[in-house]
């Protein structure tokens, strides 16, 4: 099958968990025989910080400007199906020129659906705007649950379906290595992010000043104090997953208000800390039940409390439920699995749009006919 993906970027995973979604999700469907090409905006932040530039599974263009697309518009033509991603620079823009051209099915693969949502009712969405959802073929969503049928229902999409980030277990895997922290946590700084991260890690630290603490990832703010027992490290590259994973006894995961308020909606490093064997402690939110067997395969934790009882379970308790997390990764959330996902939903939305168009064929065919005898 002939893709074409215009997203935010394949090139820079700093500061983005975009990019290693894509890099994993592309990566898969090369493997089972898709042609992919890649068109990624030239933006500034991402070109000082790009990671790869020549992948092996799709062709990555860049272009400096919406119009700079218009060399591409026999790809969008002839493409079986063309895909807009979240957050992408121009999107509404873009989004209006594609669509018209596209002969294919049409996707929108939006990897922060609750924020989409929250910025299109604000009216402060630049990538999407409402009129466009009804015609795009299909509404991949990062999100799933209830939020799908509110898709369909309030902004008209054809179909909503969910389909998580992707983490590719290949990169994301374990490495027998002594730990350096106790407890570490991977992501860019958010504001409604950093109450919990106050709670969930930098009190704990400050409780235990006889164990160590990490935070690794791009934008926070100076004014932050961190206690002298939390190391920061700007930026983990992909490739860097494993041996940050392997460091650390716990891995934090800290979900941003609006997700947790829609439910359903994994980040990627919660894949990708599970791919790599590091047990993890999250905070609480609708559907995480139905990715990991609480107790078993995740720790959950509403306070400091919580994080401090997690740190002095077993060792033998804290490697099992990392070897059952891990597990669990392998059996239903990998990036092969998350390909083969997305070709079974290509499928189901391929045969009704079939279906649709003979329907109105026949209508038309009728009409017709019925013009002529009389």
């Amino acid at each position: 099958m002939k893709m074409v993906v215009l997203g935010l970027s394949l090139s820079s995973s700093w500061g983005n968990g975009h990019a290693t979604t894509y890099r994993a999700l592309l990566k898969a469907l090369a493997h089972r025989g898709h042609e992919i090409l890649f068109l990624e905006r030239d933006v500034s932040w991402y070109a000082v910080h790009r990671d790869l530039l020549k992948p092996d599974y799709c062709c990555l263009r860049f272009y400096q400007e919406p119009a700079d697309l218009r060399r591409y518009t026999r790809e969008i033509e002839t493409a079986e199906i063309v895909i807009i991603g979240s957050f992408v620079p121009d999107g509404i823009e873009i989004a209006d020129w594609a669509l018209p051209l596209a002969r294919g099915m049409t996707a929108f693969y939006d990897i922060d659906t609750p924020a989409t949502f929250s910025a299109i009712r604000d009216g402060t969405c630049a990538y999407l705007a409402a009129r466009q959802i009804p015609k795009f073929d299909l509404y991949l969503s990062f999100t799933g649950g209830p939020l799908l049928r509110q898709i369909e229902q309030t902004f008209a999409a054809r179909a909503a379906r969910a389909l998580y980030c992707a983490v590719d277990t290949e990169i994301c895997r374990p490495l027998e290595l002594n730990p350096l922290w106790d407890i570490g946590y991977l992501g860019t700084y958010s504001a409604d992010r950093q109450p919990a991260l106050e709670k969930l890690l930098i009190e704990p630290a400050l409780r235990s000043p006889d164990k160590s603490f990490v935070v690794a990832g791009a934008q926070y703010p100076e004014t932050v104090l961190w206690p002298s027992n939390v190391h920061r490290i700007d930026h983990i590259a992909p490739d860097g997953l494993p041996e940050f994973f392997a460091k650390i006894r716990w891995a934090l995961n800290i979900t941003r208000s609006e997700m947790i308020d829609a439910g359903f909606s994994p980040s990627v490093r919660l894949f990708e800390a599970a791919a790599c064997g590091a047990p993890i402690i999250s905070d609480r939110w609708r559907g995480l039940e139905k990715l990991f067997s609480v107790g078993e395969e995740i720790i959950l934790a509403d306070d400091t409390t919580d994080v401090l009882a997690a740190l002095s379970l077993p060792e033998t308790r804290r490697l099992a439920i990392a070897a059952a997390a891990r597990t669990q990764i392998l059996s239903a959330h990998s990036a092969e699995h998350r390909a083969a996902e997305l070709e079974t939903i290509i499928a189901e939305i391929r045969t009704v749009k079939l279906h649709s168009a003979n329907i109105d064929r026949e209508l038309a065919a009728w009409n017709r006919s019925a013009a002529i005898r009389l």
